[in-house]
């Protein structure tokens, strides 16, 4: 289907998009109470995976406590779609009071020093906020900053979460063309600040390193830390905490400053730890739906 015919056809989903992001997020909320009831209890959307991956998770718990957590989860979910909807109208100064960085200083002492920065995260809280952390680090005219995504099979969604992700001032770099895309910001003379989640699962031949995530034999995502070692990156974990509903904290947290220096995989095993903690310290914040575990050892 070409590019204008997808849009004809997804034109009323942006408007319902559109008119839905005029309102308080308050009033969003009570709307994702409702959404809640529709994706969960109605849906079942990918109940039995997020069942599974709590219960194995978290097999210390009671039924009751897993169930809990699942609960919590699915509101949670529903609280992320309208928020992420909320970023076509969302005000710099509203985005800023919900959406707090801290330490900021560690990213603009590499930036400034022209210095590339690796920021390691994962789909812990509202991701999709993340990019406003422009707003609280040094910009110059080198500084160009972007995700790393894996492109949607459906194209108009994807041309759509590219511009929320654009809001301020981002760039989306497709998957396959990460590598590619740093070297010539470099080349460029460009400094690189580079969102990476790294905490799906690889793919078939890709899977060069296993460790223990969440209690389990987890197969894990390599190669942004063959890139920060390629690429001579700082690498920086943002710690999210969710605050309150509506409101966020992320926290920079220096992981490597000599990636070259570290043996392999050390990086990527220390990411995954400081992951589990976040994830530990309130779990209903993941997105549990994913299929995090179906690579098995």
């Amino acid at each position: 289907m070409s590019r204008r015919w997808q849009d004809i056809l997804y034109s009323p989903i942006y408007a319902l998009f559109y008119l839905l992001a005029f309102l308080p997020l308050p009033v969003l909320h009570i709307i994702a109470r409702a959404l809640y009831i529709i994706i969960y209890r109605i849906a079942g959307y990918r109940r039995k995976v997020a069942r599974d991956n709590i219960e194995k998770a978290f097999p210390e718990k009671s039924t009751a406590e897993q169930r809990e957590i699942e609960r919590n989860f699915y509101r949670y979910f529903a609280d992320y779609m309208v928020e992420t909807i909320k970023l076509l109208h969302i005000s710099d100064k509203e985005i800023r009071h919900r959406m707090e960085f801290v330490n900021a200083e560690v990213v603009d002492r590499y930036t400034m020093q022209g210095r590339s920065v690796m920021l390691l995260l994962g789909h812990y809280g509202n991701w999709e906020w993340i990019p406003s952390l422009l707003m609280w680090c040094k910009r110059s005219d080198t500084l160009v900053s972007g995700q790393i995504y894996s492109p949607l099979h459906n194209k108009w969604f994807d041309r759509f979460f590219l511009h929320l992700r654009s809001r301020f001032g981002s760039v989306g770099i497709p998957q396959k063309e990460t590598l590619r895309r740093l070297m010539q910001y470099d080349r460029d003379g460009l400094v690189s600040l580079t969102g990476f989640m790294a905490d799906q699962s690889p793919w078939g031949n890709n899977v060069h390193h296993w460790t223990t995530f969440m209690g389990r034999d987890t197969a894990v995502i390599t190669g942004f830390e063959a890139i920060a070692k390629k690429m001579d990156m700082a690498v920086i974990y943002v710690d999210v905490e969710l605050v309150k509903r509506g409101f966020y904290k992320a926290t920079f947290r220096l992981l490597e400053d000599n990636p070259k220096a570290c043996p392999n995989y050390d990086i990527t095993d220390r990411y995954i730890a400081a992951l589990e903690k976040t994830i530990r310290r309130a779990p209903h914040a993941w997105l549990w739906t994913h299929k995090r575990w179906k690579v098995t050892k």
